[in-house]
């Protein structure tokens, strides 16, 4: 008798599982909503793109959502946080006092890709969490990096 409801669960744990996604982003998802952005800043230009992430749902997926800084440090874009838009963070520091920003500019007029560990508020859970986040130069001004909480 508890043979079939087991075969009925394990069925259709079979025919859901690889399609549940999971609740937090991963590095390679973090990286194609990377270059989802690209391709709009190429198509569509700067201020289309900055507006689809900061006030639309387009590039907003999980605990996943990109941000656009100038190379002084500059907010431009934000997809978790209007808030942060138009003011200038070069020098803020994360809870371990790492300057995340600067750090960030370093690394796009270097090899202008990479990743960068820090501390960030998650905007799900609300509490400071390890981050790391891909970015990359976007046009000649700017860079835009997404995130991936640990």
């Amino acid at each position: 008798m508890i043979r079939r409801p087991l075969s009925v669960l394990a069925f259709v744990l079979l025919l859901v599982g690889p399609g549940v996604s999971s609740e937090f982003g991963t590095h390679e998802e973090a990286v194609t909503m990377v270059k989802r952005v690209q391709q709009k800043f190429a198509a569509e230009g700067a201020e289309a793109t900055f507006n689809a992430i900061t006030n639309t749902e387009q590039f907003r997926d999980r605990d996943l959502y990109p941000f656009v800084y100038t190379l002084d440090g500059w907010n431009v874009a934000h997809g978790a946080n209007a808030k942060m838009v138009g003011k200038l963070w070069i020098s803020t520091k994360d809870q371990d006092g790492n300057y995340l920003i600067q750090e960030m500019v370093g690394i796009i007029k270097g090899s202008g890709t990479g990743w960068v560990d820090y501390k960030w508020p998650n905007p799900l859970t609300h509490k400071i969490q390890d981050k790391s986040a891909y970015i990359e130069k976007l046009g000649d001004d700017y860079f835009v990096g997404v995130g991936i909480y640990k």
